[in-house]
């Protein structure tokens, strides 16, 4: 079912109660028919229900992230830091308006409610970090169910209990990388820090690897 939710069979067959000799007994067929039919929207439905909508993180509702909120300890509101009235941000007009989606940096430290897949990035990234050890086959299975196919994100051990280094072979989208960067999801050990490094397209190099003098050219970013 997920990593979050044990599987579990919610259908009920009442018709397995019925005996060879009552197969003609067509009341009685008809009643446990319509039985099954109640079992069915009320019993095996109703769990369904509460699987997809809130105990599976990956396709809980509202009701459900709320429901997870509680049980992470892990607030929807983000504290964002401000960066002052002199900041010179782009836009038009006394209060920096463009393109209908206001300024792209608030002058004033606050809060700013997360969306809905942040906030199910957020929970399942703080899910695994309570559930597991940290170690490097973890977090990259884990890594692999939590993106699928969208792209390869992997982490590397730098083997000196410095940091963990996450590496994508994509540019997160703008929302990811605020969770990713800004709120301290990312797994790692420990006083172990954290680092993502972006490589979106291939670097110029030389080699399968891409090598050039100490390395291949990507984006990194020092998380903490």
């Amino acid at each position: 079912m997920s990593a979050y939710v044990q599987d579990f069979d919610f259908s009920v067959d009442l018709l397995r109660v019925v005996l060879w000799q009552y197969n003609d007994a067509e009341r009685l067929q008809s009643l446990l028919w319509q039985k099954q039919d109640w079992y069915a929207e009320n019993q095996t439905a109703f769990w369904n229900w509460w699987v997809v909508n809130v105990f599976d993180l990956r396709t809980a509702n509202d009701f459900g992230l709320a429901v997870w909120s509680k049980i992470l300890d892990e607030s929807r509101d983000a504290f964002v830091p401000g960066v002052g009235i002199d900041y010179p941000a782009f836009g038009f007009g006394q209060y920096k308006r463009n393109f209908g989606r206001g300024n792209f940096r608030r002058a004033n430290a606050g809060y700013i409610r997360l969306g809905m897949e942040q906030y199910r990035l957020l929970l399942q990234l703080r899910y695994f970090k309570l559930t597991s050890r940290g170690t490097v086959p973890e977090i990259n299975a884990f890594m692999r169910r939590l993106f699928g196919n969208q792209a390869t994100v992997y982490v590397l051990d730098p083997l000196d209990m410095s940091y963990a280094v996450y590496v994508f072979s994509h540019t997160p989208a703008t929302w990811q990388r605020f969770v990713l960067e800004d709120m301290d999801a990312l797994p790692r050990p420990a006083g172990v820090g954290a680092t993502i490094r972006v490589i979106g397209r291939k670097a110029f190099g030389f080699g399968a690897d891409r090598l050039n003098f100490t390395g291949n050219f990507a984006e990194t970013r020092r998380i903490l």
